[in-house]
Formats: C-alpha cells, structure tokens, sequence
C-alpha cells in the first residue's frame, strides 16, 4: 500500500506558477488580522512558520517571505491532473485530501521492496515532469505505517518500509504519529508513562482499553502491533466541515464564548482549507447547562474560504443563539454549502471584520461621485493586452507593478503601471498554470 502526499502543496504550486518566487519563503494566507497562513514552503518552515498559524506570527518568524493570497481553484486543478496520474498506474485509489491519496496497485501485490521502490520513483517522476510538483511516497503494510513512510520521507523523498522492519520502525515513534491520537490522548498516554509506539503496543489490551475506551483503545493496540486492515477506498465527499469543543466546567462569560466560538471556527476553517473547498453556510451550535442544543446558521450569497469573514459570521449568531448569561456546555462551529471553487472578491470586504452588520449610508443627493481608481491587491492575477498574464507584485499612490510569468513562461518581466490603465484588467487564476 502507498500513501503519496504532494510537499507544501499550496505554497509549491504558487513557486511553480509563479517562477520568481521559486526557491524563496513563500506565505499562502489571508492578510486581514485574523489571516491564517494556508501554506508555508519549506524555506519558509526554516524560519519557524507553518500552516495553520496567524500569518501575523508567521510574518513575524519570517519577513523576507513573499505573502501571496489562496488560489484554490488553482490548487484544485493541479490536484485533479496528479489524480489523474495516479489513476492511471492504480486501480483502486482513495483521495484523502487535496494533496494526498492513498493507492493500492493490483501489480504490487506481494512485490518485493525492489518492485514497489522503482514504482514510487517512476510515479514520483511522472508527477514533477508532467504537472512540476514535488510529491513524496510511503509504502508499507497498511495505510497507517504508509502515511506514516511518506512524512518520514518528506521533503522530496520516497521511503518504502519492508514487512520484517515494521515493528522496528513504529517502536520507536511518539504515539502522537499514530492516527487517532491528538493532544488528550496523547496526555492520557504520556501520564502513565508511554511515550514511544513500542511502549504503548508492550501494555496489555485490558490497561489500554480501561485507559482510552474499549473502541479507540483496540484500535491503537492492534495499529501498535502493525495490525492495520483498513482498506483503500474512495469515501463520499463530505458535506460539510465542523470542530466542536465540550467544556469540564460551563462557561457564562460572553467573552469567553466569544472566544471559544472563534477556536472553533479557526479549527474548522484548517479542515476547509486541507479539503481545497469553499462554503456558503456557518453554522453555530451550542448545548446548554440542561443539554438542550441550539443551532443558527448565516448563509453567504457565494461560497467563501476567507477566515476573516467565516469567523465574523460565526460571532454574529452568538447573540442569536446564546442569551447572555446562558451556562454553556458545549459549543461548535461547522460549514456547509460546500463548493470546490470561490468567488472571491476582488478586496477585502471590511464588513467581515466587524461584529454586526455594517452601517448603510444614507443616500446623498447630487451627481454621481468620480468612482475611485481601481485597486490591486499583491498577489492578483492581471492580463495586459501586450504582455500577457501577470501577477501583482505591488500597488501603491496609483501605480502597479506586475511580474508577467506563468509556469510555462520561466520568471518574467516586471513593469510598473498606473492602476487605471485600460490595458490591464483581471485575469482568470487559471491562465498562470500556462496548460
């Protein structure tokens, strides 16, 4: 079994379609102030930053980095054309995320470690030649050790573990690398003295079961021992995405839950965002001191991606939802509507940086007032008639610079503009991809 899982996948797909910042730290994320970084590339991770972190402190860790905006419908073409690599040497695949996927070819069964390695490094070349992304390649027993493979593996390798050195492999690895072990369990673990795979496959299964439950407990028993059969499957699409926290103690504190509300929404965004989709609907859960739950939800006009905006509407249902002063037990925040593309706009919306919603003007009377210069936003994607595609590098006192290049091109030309200039105009993301 192999499990293939593309390196620092946003943040290589924007080196690949945008070749001057290829080798160079690179931020995939929002800029608002409660952007989160999407991907980091991995000269970005020497500095300390990674995904799923406020892109402020990832700033911070790394200011030489170039912050680009998501392109997921970029992402999502990228991902579907290795899919499609993928498909072709395996019959049967199941896609995880947008960057990984588990295969299990029929010409492998039973092959010797020789066999399966030159079809790692046969796959792996077809990916970077045809589509110019990096993936790394895991191969094992079962699902778990090959996930496990290819992260060992990453950046850029392929690690192929043969059935006499499985154990020895896992006994060595923190229990946090197994699947179904997050934080609480791994305190659970740690407190009673297991730290490493091996430590925890040497208790009995009574210790284990007692300790975590009977269903989790057999199951990271038997994953310990190597003893993996779950099988290689496509799943149905999830509808939606969610992350929902019960409290040891009930909370009242409206700031609190303020608080607690934006964990979630946070927690939730990461799982949107690793499933390269958009959602229209925030849903807003919450279960009271007397276990009676509430659900609000607000709905979008178009699927969204942008954290800022999610988070906001998440906050604006606690007042629909909770009365102040409510004890609250349990509180969640989950998307639905799932789209896989956005129409995102072009600038931020500063509405969805606001608690409510956002005061109307009245109307004035007169002419119509001068419409005010067009904007660019780092990171956009612009077509001028003469040059071709480009990607905004920087905008400023009504002037744009753009870097025309795309995957195809090799790194390009920059040339200043002024933001109104009828020649340039925004383009389709896609074009930078240069297929």
């Amino acid at each position: 079994m192999l499990h293939m899982d593309m390196d620092a996948f946003y943040a290589s797909v924007e080196q690949l379609t945008r070749p001057t910042v290829r080798g160079r730290p690179v931020l995939v994320g929002g800029l608002g102030p409660r952007g989160t970084v999407a991907g980091a590339s991995y000269e970005a991770r020497q500095y300390g930053a990674r995904s799923a972190m406020p892109m402020a402190e990832a700033r911070r860790r790394c200011p030489v980095a170039v912050v680009l905006p998501p392109r997921f419908r970029v992402y999502q073409a990228v991902s579907a054309k290795v899919l499609g690599i993928v498909r072709e040497v395996s019959d049967v695949v199941q896609q995880v995320s947008i960057d990984e996927a588990f295969l299990e070819p029929t010409e492998l069964a039973g092959a010797e470690t020789a066999t399966v390695e030159r079809f790692a490094t046969q796959l792996r070349a077809r990916v970077l030649g045809e589509v110019g992304v990096i993936a790394s390649i895991g191969a094992g027993s079962g699902k778990q050790l090959a996930k496990i493979a290819s992260g060992l593996a990453k950046p850029d390798g392929m690690l192929v573990v043969p059935p006499e050195r499985e154990l020895e492999l896992l006994s060595g690895l923190p229990v946090r690398k197994m699947w179904g072990v997050g934080p609480v369990t791994e305190s659970k673990l740690h407190r009673i003295g297991v730290h490493t795979i091996g430590e925890l496959a040497a208790l009995h299964l009574n210790d284990v079961t007692s300790l975590l439950g009977q269903a989790l407990g057999t199951e990271l028993h038997r994953l310990a021992h190597g003893i993996d059969d779950h099988p290689v499957a496509e799943r149905a699409e999830a509808k939606q995405v969610s992350a929902e926290t019960t409290f040891d103690v009930d909370i009242t504190e409206q700031a609190r839950l303020l608080s607690e509300v934006v964990g979630m929404a946070e927690a939730a965004h990461r799982r949107l965002v690793a499933s390269g989709r958009a959602a229209r609907t925030v849903t807003l859960k919450v279960r009271d001191s007397d276990f009676t739950t509430i659900s609000r939800a607000e709905t979008f006009p178009s699927a969204t991606s942008d954290l800022a905006a999610l988070t906001a509407a998440a906050r604006r249902l606690v007042p629909v939802a909770v009365p102040p002063g409510t004890p609250i037990r349990l509180v969640g925040v989950s998307y639905s509507g799932l789209a896989t593309s956005e129409q995102a706009p072009l600038f931020d919306n500063p509405a969805d940086q606001q608690e409510g919603p956002a005061p109307v003007a009245a109307p004035t009377a007169g002419p119509d007032p001068t419409p005010a210069p067009r904007q660019w936003r780092a990171g956009d994607d612009v077509r001028h008639t003469e040059f071709g595609h480009g990607w905004v590098q920087g905008s400023g006192h009504g002037r744009v610079t753009v870097r025309f290049e795309t995957a195809a091109t090799g790194r390009g030309v920059a040339r200043t503009f002024a933001v109104d200039d009828p020649q340039l105009s925004a383009a389709d993301p896609l074009d930078s991809l240069g297929w």
